[in-house]
């Protein structure tokens, strides 16, 4: 488990304010120069550059791309939930080798784990959930919950 005890959360990062803002600032806009970061945070640019390298090197932040997956073509999303008799865990990492599967966890309750699958069309997710998915050892059954409309995607959550 990662290091950490049974119900215990993991030892959080600390952060200081003008660490906050940096990530606020990427958040914003990823393609943010150090410099422009640097004015608004009262920071040279080499202090950001190293800033923002030691907190991706830590894996407290990530800077990405992302990407609107209907302009790429895949117009078929899908939240599917798993029941299993089997080790979670390893059923996890299957699920997570899938090219389709783009989120994978584990959960208390209905079901044992959810996947998120972009697929290009309707055919394509039938194809993964009867020829990948439900052929997984340990999976008892599927319930898919086709996106309609995708209303709010943010990955902001903030600092705190």
């Amino acid at each position: 488990m990662n290091g950490q005890r049974r119900g215990h959360p993991p030892k959080l990062a600390q952060l200081d304010d003008v660490s906050k803002k940096i990530i606020e600032q990427l958040q914003a806009d990823g393609r943010r120069s150090y410099a422009e970061i640097g004015k608004a945070v009262g920071l040279s640019e080499a202090a950001v550059r190293q800033r923002v390298q030691k907190l991706t090197d830590s894996g407290v932040m990530q800077v990405v791309a992302v990407t609107d997956p209907m302009q790429l073509g895949f117009f078929r999303q899908a939240m599917i939930g798993i029941r299993a008799s089997a080790d979670t865990r390893i059923l996890a990492e299957q699920l997570a080798e899938i090219d389709a599967v783009d989120y994978v966890v584990l959960t208390a309750g209905t079901f044992d784990i959810l996947a998120e699958v972009v697929c290009e069309d309707d055919d394509e997710l039938l194809e993964l959930l009867n020829s990948k998915i439900r052929n997984l050892d340990g999976v008892l059954s599927t319930e898919t919950f086709v996106y309609l409309k995708l209303h709010k995607q943010f990955y902001n959550w903030g600092t705190r």
